[in-house]
């Protein structure tokens, strides 16, 4: 379950989750805890209608979109505390308007010519991580004893 996976991340590194209808899966609390997700309460979960909600009642404007047909690697970006990375279905990516609204703002994951991309939940911490080591793992234990 790749929302299973990356609510993890996102719990266990302070990001907060933005999820955008229409979900392919529930996320009701009896789902949750039959999915074995312990760390369910630890997510900052956030749920909006569509992208018009969310651009309403967010704000976003430092977007960066995840999209396997952006010209430009990841590493080519700097992210800003408080930006806003965007992933689409796994199935579909980003819908072709949104990235086209944003063309500079698309970034890849290099791989291999031929091979599908990486999953969602990995590409989300590929760039999750990425963006936090930029800003030095804020909040983050970095010793591995920590707690």
């Amino acid at each position: 379950m790749n929302t299973g996976n990356i609510a993890r991340t996102c719990a266990a590194t302070r990001s907060r989750l933005h999820l955008i209808k229409p979900l392919g899966f529930d996320i009701s609390d009896k789902a949750v805890k039959r999915a074995g997700l312990d760390y369910w309460h630890m997510v900052d979960l956030h749920v909006y209608e569509n992208m018009e909600d969310f651009f309403a009642r967010t704000g976003a404007t430092d977007l960066w979109l995840a999209t396997a047909k952006a010209p430009r690697p990841y590493t080519e970006a700097e992210f800003r505390p408080d930006c806003w990375l965007l992933f689409g279905k796994e199935t579909a990516g980003l819908p072709e308007s949104l990235r086209s609204a944003f063309p500079e703002r698309c970034i890849r994951i290099p791989i291999r010519n031929g091979a599908r991309c990486l999953n969602l939940a990995n590409s989300v911490a590929v760039l999750a991580f990425e963006a936090l080591r930029q800003w030095g793992f804020p909040g983050l234990g970095l010793s591995g004893t920590e707690e």
